[in-house]
């Protein structure tokens, strides 16, 4: 490892808080499969595994944390909390709050493509942190971590603007793939006036990708970019 990727790897240590017995750990975590094939699979291991494994540890340790913070709240309260913890849309919210990007090794097509803004590509570089974590120190060390990492997010009522902002995570991978930005068209309201439902389409290219409902239109618009996102993770 050269020394301008050793010390961009300890400058991002600090924004982690937490300093790894072994380096090599947090560099695997930060190298997408493009960029090991790109160069040797062999010598530069892509995060996949990794990956596999702090989806798991990432999992354990919300669970763990949420029954600490919660300890009377019921089975389903926990797995709804839990679920908007875990998902993807989230987990690429925080790797951009950490600037996980910046450190990410990607291979030059998916660089051309955008690929450091691909918000499934940089929520499993978030779960390939995890791994790293727990193979570098365990499992207490990596759950003192994710505690520092998701204390803001673990609240009794969790603003669900944290957890829904699909029409961002859309516009940025409308804009990467399509070049283009979502235009959304409300099709319908329906209800009285104290309970009113919409619903809302979303349009890229000309193709409907996504029809979604809500209490407002922009509930609906997000409902409908989810849809939209859905879609296309099926297809990454």
């Amino acid at each position: 490892m050269d020394e301008e990727r050793l010390a961009s790897l300890h400058e991002l240590e600090a924004r982690l808080g937490f300093q790894f017995h072994e380096i090599l750990w947090l560099d695997q975590a930060l190298t997408h499969k493009s960029f090991s094939y790109e160069t040797d699979p062999v010598v530069r291991v892509a995060n996949e595994v990794l990956e596999f494994l702090g989806d798991a540890v990432l999992t354990l340790a919300i669970s763990h944390l949420l029954i600490q913070r919660f300890p009377k709240a019921t089975e389903g309260d926990l797995s709804k909390k839990r679920s908007h913890l875990v998902k993807k849309s989230f987990l690429a919210h925080l790797s951009k709050e950490i600037r996980l990007e910046e450190y990410l090794l990607l291979g030059k097509g998916e660089m051309q493509t955008g690929g450091r803004k691909n918000p499934s590509i940089m929520a499993n570089t978030y779960e390939a942190l995890i791994g790293a974590f727990y193979m570098d120190a365990g499992y207490d060390q990596a759950l003192e971590t994710i505690k520092q990492h998701f204390e803001p997010y673990l609240q009794d009522e969790m603003p669900s603007s944290l957890f829904h902002d699909y029409k961002s995570l859309l516009q940025e991978e409308s804009q990467r793939v399509q070049g283009q930005s979502p235009r959304y068209q409300v099709l319908q309201e329906s209800g009285p006036d104290h309970d009113k439902r919409f619903q809302a389409s979303v349009i890229i290219d000309g193709d409907v990708k996504g029809v979604g409902w809500g209490k407002s239109k922009k509930e609906a618009e997000q409902d409908a970019a989810k849809k939209a996102l859905d879609e296309i993770s099926t297809k990454l």
